[in-house]
């Protein structure tokens, strides 16, 4: 079947120059024999001036380039054409494409697009805002905040912010609400994923699955920083198991378990994240799976 790719770089995403990027893929692509057309990605997300040449040119694939910020733009802007996308990882943290078997390396990822398979991943929303893969309250999201107006990119910025973080950040009071219970947390952070990772194989939910219907829900509750530490290092290693909502208790170190949605009333205005981007934080965000919502170009099986 004839294809034609519609590629979007994200020149700034990372630390490295896209030049040589541009130029792989141009070469990569020509030599397919397929036709391509390569644009900017937008401040703003907004990519409907793309609806034109997608529809006059049959687009067939759409790519992008870019972290995972980049990604939820293009996704929730692009979404409604049912186009499979392509990712090629260049953020500083790259967890959905992490998440999904995508490779770091450029070229690898390039070649995912032309031989892979489709795959139907969920999406999420918070208070109707798209969510390709993470969301977070609290310290990771005062990260993101203080990541996003740091001049310096990449993961050792990341990792200067985080530890700053660390060594400062306070418990926010949380009310949860899912079907079959509620309760209220002091905690240090809650993420919210579809993916189940931060990035960088940093695995915040483990069992988290881009296919399953359900968001996993974690929460790291209030406790001394030693401790916060051990925690977090269990979580990310797997040794939690997910729990029965209707069994979660509040008091736990960490609370991990699974939801299709969820409403948290956040009354002490804890920072939020969505897909590593900060943005204004509410006091009440209620969450919903879109299962199914896009096809992703995946390694085969």
């Amino acid at each position: 079947m004839p294809r034609h790719f519609l590629y979007i770089i994200n020149p700034i995403s990372g630390t490295k120059s896209k030049s040589g990027l541009e130029n792989l893929i141009r070469k990569k692509t020509t030599a397919t024999g397929f036709p391509f057309a390569i644009f900017p990605s937008v401040e703003g997300g907004d990519y409907s001036f793309l609806d034109d040449y997608i529809r006059e040119q049959k687009v067939t694939d759409i790519i992008i380039a870019g972290g995972d910020g980049t990604i939820n733009q293009a996704i929730n802007s692009l979404r409604k054409w049912k186009l499979p996308f392509g990712i090629i990882p260049c953020g500083s943290g790259n967890g959905l494409a992490l998440t999904a078997g995508i490779p770091k390396s450029a070229e690898k990822a390039i070649d995912i697009v032309f031989t892979g398979e489709r795959q139907w991943t969920d999406a999420f929303t918070i208070n109707g805002k798209f969510a390709c893969m993470l969301c977070g309250l609290g310290f990771d999201a005062q990260v993101a905040h203080d990541f996003a107006n740091d001049p310096n990119r990449g993961l050792t910025t990341y990792i200067k912010q985080t530890v700053k973080n660390f060594l400062t950040s306070k418990s926010y009071t949380f009310g949860i609400r899912t079907k079959g219970r509620t309760f209220i947390t002091d905690a240090f952070f809650i993420s919210v994923a579809n993916s189940n990772q931060f990035g960088n194989n940093f695995k915040i939910a483990p069992k988290a699955s881009l296919t399953d219907g359900m968001l996993d829900i974690v929460i790291m509750t209030k406790q001394n920083k030693l401790s916060m530490l051990v925690q977090a290092l269990k979580q990310v290693s797997g040794f939690n198991e997910v729990q029965e909502t209707a069994l979660v208790d509040a008091q736990s170190s960490v609370i991990y378990f699974q939801a299709p949605s969820l409403t948290i009333n956040n009354a002490l205005d804890a920072p939020l994240h969505i897909d590593g981007d900060p943005v204004e934080t509410e006091k009440q965000l209620k969450f919903q799976v879109l299962p199914s919502c896009f096809q992703l170009l995946v390694n085969k099986s």
